[in-house]
């Protein structure tokens, strides 16, 4: 009684395509396919976003270290 047969779900999937038919249930999942595909775009470019704002960040680091220890040197004497 608890889990259902293959026959509740044919019934069920049957009564759901009389009421919203075979083109609305088409569109519905063109558009939720759609949206899970710029759901995974939308990450992609925030990995790629965040690696670039990354590989940007040493070399400015590194740089900012040699110009402060040349201006040492050049102090020093």
């Amino acid at each position: 009684m608890g889990s259902f047969s293959i026959w509740h779900w044919l019934i069920v999937l049957a009564i759901v395509m009389v009421v919203f038919g075979t083109k609305k249930l088409g569109n519905i999942g063109a558009d939720l396919g759609k949206a899970v595909k710029g759901f995974k775009d939308g990450v992609k470019g925030a990995e790629e976003k965040a690696a670039d704002e990354q590989s940007h960040a040493q070399p400015a680091a590194q740089s900012t270290i040699d110009v402060q220890t040349k201006e040492k040197e050049k102090s020093a004497p």
